[in-house]
């Protein structure tokens, strides 16, 4: 199994993922509807977590078409009701084969972001796309989260430690915070054309549903936390600050980037 800082086992995992749909989930549609995304479509969506991007993908591409919903721990997307044409594999794309070829669309959020492998995992997806075939990552760029209001100079400060030393946490288990800035150079490194990109953030107060992610994100490794020297009571009170609605930090930016395979010469 692939590294990860946040175990998808663990029972932060529910309230993370919604967080994730309630705030980004409309923006990942609209950059997949660029692709010209239709009926008949062959899809996969890796590290699908609950499958809400992927059960979407299925209603796109309806019966004629083929979608493939793939995690390292795919309990969370079982309890939805799919069509025929939409299945849920169990599957490490870094260790893995790959569960199919050929696939008109591609996509995966906040993925690659977590494998140290992860340039090599890009071309595995480049790869099994078709011809003329879509890729569509998006990541965060975890160095742009500025505290956008605060009742203090003091409460800034203690989310920017405590943020500071959950990012330190993820380097350490081979991710990279700023994979967000770097991945359309690297997709234009393996020959995709088309390439673009857009990003998305907003405001996050405290006690909303997105801010609740930090919430989340630190209680599932305080005690790592804690051993690389945030104290427990700085927890705590990073924990209150989440829920001062005088406090507003940015959302974590997440850049889509899409980009297509070459179709095949004719000419040869």
């Amino acid at each position: 199994m692939s590294r990860y800082l946040f175990d998808n086992t663990g029972a932060e995992t529910g309230g993370r993922f919604h967080a994730l749909e309630s705030c980004y989930d409309s923006f990942s549609r609209r950059q997949l509807e660029l692709t010209g995304l239709a009926s008949g479509w062959k899809c996969l969506e890796v590290g699908a977590g609950s499958g809400s991007l992927g059960d979407w993908l299925g209603e796109q591409v309806g019966g004629s078409g083929d979608v493939t919903i793939t995690d390292l721990e795919p309990s969370w997307a079982i309890p939805r009701q799919r069509p025929d044409h939409v299945r849920l594999l169990q599957h490490d794309i870094a260790r893995d084969p790959l569960p199919g070829e050929g696939y008109d669309l591609v996509h995966a959020r906040l993925v690659l972001l977590h494998l140290p492998d992860r340039l090599r995992v890009l071309e595995r997806l480049v790869d099994a796309l078709r011809p003329g075939g879509w890729l569509v990552l998006e990541e965060f760029d975890c160095g742009w989260t500025p505290v956008l209001a605060a009742p203090g100079q003091e409460a800034q400060d203690l989310f920017e430690r405590v943020h500071t030393a959950l990012m330190g946490l993820l380097e350490d288990a081979g991710a990279d915070p700023l994979w967000g800035r770097r991945v359309l150079a690297a997709m234009a490194r393996t020959g995709l054309e088309d390439l673009a990109a857009a990003t998305y953030a907003e405001a996050w107060p405290g006690g909303g549903t997105g801010i609740a992610l930090h919430r989340h994100n630190i209680d599932q490794v305080a005690e790592r936390l804690i051993a690389s020297g945030i104290k427990p009571g700085e927890l705590d009170g990073f924990r209150a600050l989440l829920e001062d609605r005088r406090f507003v930090v940015n959302s974590y930016p997440l850049i889509s980037v899409r980009g297509r395979r070459p179709s095949e010469r004719t000419d040869r």
